[in-house]
């Protein structure tokens, strides 16, 4: 059972963007508190930073276990792993595979949902456009029909929570309209689609740039593409993966500068190697190879996800990007609660809110993680 306690004496990220010596308060019901009740436990944690836990609107598994194909105590012990590294509320991804073994997979998934063990279900595929497949295998690819687009919908049993699409494929933008209508998230992403395509997406009704620059035409001074279309329009959230491998420095820099900290959410693109090792795993039907921390297809060497977890991406966006930490913070927990409609119970440290809180040491490397009340790793 959770105890009330006091974590005291740390640099506090607060909601509205400012950072304060403060502590934050726990109740023993879990939640965060404006006052601390007299037989309060006081944690003295000077010399830390306390920011919000970490929310990952994109990832397929972690700890050698897979959310796409795993049993239930696999998808459990993976979401475990990244709680290890902060992620204190994770959506389950899947990837392309038929459609009937998809809406199984989104009946395991909404019954995890169901209980709190995930915030819901992201359906990376079928979807999306052949010449931008990335780790999907093309076999089983399909225009996005508004009809087989609502079954999977559908048999999320309302937790479905994302859907990515290559919106410029017959039936993407009523798609997107479908979408929008049942309040799940269109994201634009594994596309093809030039400039004007990607806008009137937008308008039809998408929200986010699944993996902004990855499985997309590049950036082209006469030819913008999806990327300048996604980073410029204020409707946008840009997802970014900031592990070093998907994206060059300046890329990152340029996105997250350009969309403001406002509209980037990080995600890790996890497949099963994160937290785990090196090895030969598989991402749906197609064979993975991970070799130092870089996951790629066994045929063709397509990057196949990663293994980052959100810490890695914290510490990384402060000390080799040089990002505010209140930005960082920003982009890892606020902007994606926002998204997901939860921001009512994450994403701040804010009274009332669940006590999901990560500590990090003067480096911002991680050292403990609470969520609702409870120490996944006590600091």
């Amino acid at each position: 059972m959770a105890t009330s306690k006091v974590l005291a004496g740390a640099q506090v990220v607060l909601p509205t963007g400012t950072v304060q010596n403060g502590r934050v308060i726990v109740t023993d019901d879990g939640r965060i508190a404006g006052s601390a009740p007299a037989e309060a436990e006081t944690i003295d944690l000077t010399g830390h930073w306390l920011v919000p836990g970490f929310v990952d609107i994109h990832n397929h598994g972690g700890g050698g276990a897979s959310f796409t194909s795993g049993t239930a105590d696999d998808i459990l012990h993976g979401v475990h792993t990244h709680r290890l590294h902060g992620s204190t509320t994770v959506v389950a991804s899947t990837v392309t595979t038929d459609m009937d073994a998809l809406a199984q997979r989104a009946g395991l998934l909404s019954e995890l949902a169901e209980q709190g063990d995930i915030a819901g279900v992201h359906f990376e595929g079928p979807f999306i456009s052949p010449c931008r497949k990335g780790a999907h295998s093309e076999a089983l690819l399909r225009d996005p029909d508004p009809a087989e687009v609502r079954k999977l919908i559908d048999a999320a049993r309302g937790q479905a929570r994302m859907v990515t699409l290559a919106t410029e494929l017959p039936g993407g933008l009523d798609s997107v309209r479908l979408l929008a209508e049942h309040g799940v998230i269109a994201a634009i992403g594994h596309t093809d689609a030039t400039y004007e395509q990607t806008t009137a997406a937008i308008d039809a009704g998408a929200t986010v740039a699944t993996h902004l620059y990855n499985a997309m035409p590049g950036l082209g001074h006469r030819t913008p593409g999806p990327i300048a279309a996604l980073l410029e329009d204020e409707r946008i959230t840009v997802e970014l993966i900031n592990d070093g491998t998907h994206l060059h420095p300046a890329s990152f820099q340029l996105a997250f500068h350009h969309a403001g900290a406002d509209r980037v959410a990080l995600i890790t693109d996890a497949m099963d190697a994160a937290g785990f090792g090196d090895g030969t795993y598989h991402l749906g039907p197609l064979e993975v190879e991970v070799k130092d921390g870089v996951a790629r297809l066994a045929e063709g060497g397509s990057i196949a996800g990663s293994t980052l977890t959100l810490d890695r991406a914290f510490e990384r966006s402060v000390t080799v990007d040089g990002l505010p930490v209140e930005d960082v913070v920003a982009a890892i927990s606020a902007n994606p609660a926002k998204l997901l409609g939860m921001y009512d119970r994450v994403g701040s440290l804010e009274p009332g809110k669940d006590a999901d809180v990560v500590v990090l040491d003067a480096g911002f490397k991680l050292k403990g993680v609470l969520r609702k009340g409870e120490w996944v790793i006590e600091p």
